[in-house]
């Protein structure tokens, strides 16, 4: 079930949020009893997306809760780093075991030079099947059990609180990433106020908006380009493939963050910020502070810091650096073009260390923003082709290499007028024009209460066009949803 689906939408959805309110927080043991609804809620969501897993979700749950109890008892012995080591190492062994063993087996094959006779002696393998968020859950978990050995959070005694933590379902597909220090004040109780259930919906219905009227939009010619063998790319629409590529894939999952933020506001938790408009950042590493932020900060201070960070000698640093991209390509799925893409932005971050940045900030902001544009979408073509060889190829026809003619399949095929509005308001939604917006309303409300006028009639219209808006947008969104042209989420395969 997918957080875009008719299923979770008009049933799943409403059906919890009636439950969950019906039982008073007020009563003694309302919040235990709402809490349990909600949990129960996560395990039917994790099982009809993977019920041939719930044993391993389960099983995992509860090595994480023991794991975390008994580094605790043992803190300050050896014997903590050793429960730590065993706790990270099975977390990684069942990522490792349903994401990444036919990528090694296939390597070690090749390396052996028996991948010809595997080739030819075996059938073609059905599509490797994973649990659903296992990526996510791993990098909570493993997260979990090194804050409590570094004594930042203290084990959770509860072992539904913990599972809480680890399932709770508007994260549990596609993340944010979230840490326990984030949620644990709110585990045990909190409150819904008007004002936080309106914001949670609110948000729910932008993210809705985003995968539905521009994601998917724009993902649909995507597919077909990228499909496209190279002979038949011309450079307009390879950059057209590329463009649309680069807009559905951050209002894809930026659409997801907001979605979940917004059903964890519904219910009380505040969910931390994943996105903060990467596409205007001025070079490589403002844009890994602006993209997937949960992954990223949890890349530097689970992996970066703990291989030495920035306190080693500038080579092992530089080192540590592209080690850690080269992981989080990896993160991202079994492949070498995974590999390769966290490699390119690992090489370009030490690059930026070395002079480039410095070279950069005495450049005006137009030149470093495309240069920053220029890295990020060469670095989508990585990571949406099949293989290397296709992003190579892809590459090529970007700069006119390919000798494709279109005369099958030119821009004109596919530029229709919803595809000209996704790309617009994929672009103008790529920019941080709402909070100047925003900004420049508080700005007015502020200038005319310091001299008396009435803001009033302003704050109400405001508010009204805010409401007609997100009722637009609810209305659009939920036509292509009932119209069957929801899609799953990108995020949803790692």
């Amino acid at each position: 079930m997918s957080l875009n689906e008719p299923t979770f939408l008009f049933l799943f959805l409403p059906v919890l949020l009636l439950l969950y309110h019906a039982i008073p927080r007020w009563w003694a043991g309302g919040p235990g009893l709402r809490n349990a609804v909600l949990l129960l809620a996560s395990v039917v969501f994790y099982f009809w997306g993977g019920k041939q897993f719930i044993g391993v979700l389960i099983g995992a749950v509860l090595f994480n809760y023991l794991a975390a109890l008994a580094i605790e008892r043992c803190h300050d012995t050896p014997d903590a780093r050793r429960l730590l080591r065993l706790g990270v190492g099975a977390n990684l062994a069942v990522l490792v075991a349903f994401k990444y063993w036919r990528f090694i087996a296939a390597n070690i094959a090749g390396l052996l030079g028996a991948s010809q006779v595997v080739a030819t002696s075996t059938p073609a393998e059905p599509p490797l099947l994973i649990p659903l968020g296992l990526s996510f859950f791993t990098f909570s978990a493993i997260g979990y059990l090194v804050d409590v050995y570094g004594k930042k959070v203290p084990a959770e005694r509860s072992l539904w609180r913990t599972s809480l933590y680890l399932l709770l379902f508007p994260k549990i597909v596609a993340g944010p990433i979230t840490r326990y220090q984030e949620l644990s004040g709110q585990l045990a109780d909190r409150p819904v106020t008007r004002g936080l259930f309106a914001s949670g919906v609110q948000r729910f219905i932008i993210g809705l908006a985003k995968k539905t009227i521009i994601a998917s939009a724009v993902g649909l010619p995507a597919d077909r380009i990228f499909a496209l063998p190279t002979t038949q790319l011309t450079p307009s629409l390879a950059w057209l493939g590329l463009v649309c590529y680069a807009i559905q894939i951050y209002f894809d999952f930026s659409g997801y963050t907001d979605m979940a933020i917004g059903a964890g506001r519904m219910f009380g938790f505040n969910l931390p910020e994943n996105f903060n408009y990467p596409y205007v950042a001025d070079s490589i590493r403002d844009f890994w502070r602006r993209w997937h932020i949960s992954l990223s900060s949890w890349l530097r201070d689970y992996l970066y810091v703990p291989l030495g960070g920035n306190r080693v000698a500038p080579w092992r640093a530089y080192f540590n650096l592209v080690t850690v991209f080269v992981l989080c390509g990896l993160w991202h799925g079994a492949s070498w073009s995974y590999i390769v893409w966290g490699l390119y932005f690992g090489v370009f971050l030490v690059l930026e260390r070395l002079g480039l940045d410095d070279a950069l900030q005495k450049a005006p902001r137009p030149v470093r923003h495309f240069y920053t544009l220029a890295v990020v979408f060469t670095s989508w073509v990585l990571f949406r082709a099949d293989t290397l060889g296709d992003a190579i190829g892809y590459l090529g026809a970007l700069a006119g290499l390919s000798g494709g003619v279109g005369v099958t399949d030119g821009v004109g095929v596919y530029i229709d007028t919803m595809l000209v509005l996704a790309l617009v308001a994929g672009v103008v939604g790529s920019m941080p024009f709402v909070p100047a917006l925003i900004a420049w309303r508080d700005r007015r409300i502020a200038a005319a209460r310091e001299t008396g006028r009435p803001a009033a009639a302003f704050e109400a219209a405001w508010a009204a066009a805010g409401v007609l808006l997100l009722a637009g947008l609810l209305f659009a969104a939920q036509m292509l949803v009932a119209a069957n042209t929801y899609s799953p989420f990108i995020y949803r395969q790692f």
